[in-house]
């Protein structure tokens, strides 16, 4: 099979290229390097039936004859991630709307199959779930540019719909959910890159808003199994999927979780939305999929644990940046700011007690946090008594219990 990817130095573009590879399959990626990067296929690029084309979707005379040359398309290319999509949103309306024209007009030609990869954005601030893929689409005012992203993607999904029934164009929509692994960036918003960098730097974890919004991370592996099984099934034509985990996790608990598995000295920051990105911004306090739609059409779901694709991300990290390195400090101290906004450590009489009083969590918050002591049995204290005792100091990272925890 003859596959071409669009966004093919992107982070899930690379993983699917790597896939399609190792069974047995010709792979040409296309992308302007915007927010892909050559690193992401740099181990690819000697091998004979891969190719990179460095260009924008948006050029048809490019991307023309490597439609005609393609047995399936993979169109992955997009302008991603929160942040960037409200820095650059004239752009992202061109790179969502009219790349995905492009290459469905072209596609239309001779009847070439494409998986659009859409986003469990569409569903808006639906907080029901778990969502299949009939759910309702509930979208905030367009003067909030935060929806720009949801709605582009739902006009991609339309169109794909569109060509199908006017044309005849074999079509499989996936909608992912919060895919992460190896090779993702942080630099345009995405949570986990940015929690496992800030912790591996020990770098205070900023958390937007409360933290208790609610989210299910894809194993991108996971993922990508699922796109091309997609591809492989007659029946998928014509249909949307959700494509994610259905393990769920707050944000606060993912930061905690990150904070356990680095060792990281990391405090926590609670940032409001206004601050980190544009006044107005609404977050989803929950978004779980509903899969069983994608489980009963391929005989499979993504079901790698989050902590174990944890791990996977915070060793390809360290290997990638032998800097990154985070160790905690000694017991009996605890993290504290600097006047040059640093952290250092320091000492803490054995059986002190963290306390924090206030809103929870409080503006721009940074917990004092204490790192367990030795325990010190009082005369006649059991054992079973001193590792009860020391198992009561406070937990890392943890904010102080709103009211009614």
């Amino acid at each position: 099979m003859r596959a071409l990817i669009t966004g093919g130095a992107g982070f899930i573009g690379s993983h699917l290229a790597d896939a399609l590879l190792a069974a047995g399959h010709s792979v040409i990626a296309i992308d302007n390097l915007s927010t892909g990067s050559r690193g992401n296929v740099e181990h690819l690029l000697e091998q004979p039936h891969f190719q990179l084309v460095v260009d924008t979707v948006l050029n048809e005379a490019r991307i023309s004859p490597l439609v005609s040359q393609a047995d399936v398309i993979f169109h992955l290319a997009a302008a991603v991630g929160v942040k960037w999509i409200i820095d650059h949103p004239l752009l992202s309306i061109r790179t969502n709307v009219r790349a995905t024209e492009v290459v469905l007009e072209q596609a239309s030609r001779d009847k070439t199959k494409v998986l659009l990869a859409s986003t469990s954005e569409v569903y808006g601030k639906n907080n029901a779930g778990p969502l299949r893929e009939d759910s309702d689409s509930i979208i905030g005012p367009t003067a909030v540019t935060r929806w720009l992203y949801a709605n582009t993607k739902a006009t991609d999904e339309f169109l794909a719909y569109a060509y199908h029934r006017e044309r005849a164009l074999p079509v499989v929509i996936a909608r992912f959910f919060n895919t992460v692994g190896p090779r993702q960036t942080g630099r345009y918003g995405m949570v986990v890159p940015r929690f496992v960098r800030q912790a591996l730097r020990n770098e205070p974890i900023t958390i937007y808003g409360d933290g208790r919004q609610s989210r299910c991370f894809t194993a991108v592996g996971d993922a990508v199994r699922a796109l091309i099984r997609l591809s492989e099934t007659p029946e998928a034509v014509g249909e949307v999927f959700n494509i994610g985990s259905e393990q769920e996790i707050t944000i606060l608990d993912l930061a905690r979780k990150i904070l356990a598995l680095t060792g990281s000295a990391s405090p926590l920051q609670f940032i409001p939305y206004e601050q980190a990105y544009d006044r107005g911004f609404e977050d989803m306090r929950r978004r779980v999929p509903d899969v069983s739609k994608l489980r009963e059409t391929i005989g499979y779901a993504p079901h790698t644990s989050l902590e174990e694709n944890l791990q996977r991300i915070i060793q390809h990290m360290r290997a990638a940046d032998p800097a990154l390195r985070a160790h905690p400090p000694p017991a009996g101290t605890r993290l504290v700011k600097t006047e040059h906004a640093s952290y250092t450590t320091e000492p803490v009489p054995p059986g002190t007690r963290l306390r924090v009083s206030g809103e929870h969590p409080p503006r721009g918050w940074i917990d004092d946090r204490i790192f367990p002591t030795p325990a010190v049995p009082a005369p006649g204290a059991t054992q079973a008594e001193t590792s009860a005792d020391s198992s009561a100091a406070p937990a890392r990272g943890y904010p102080p219990p709103a009211p009614g925890d």
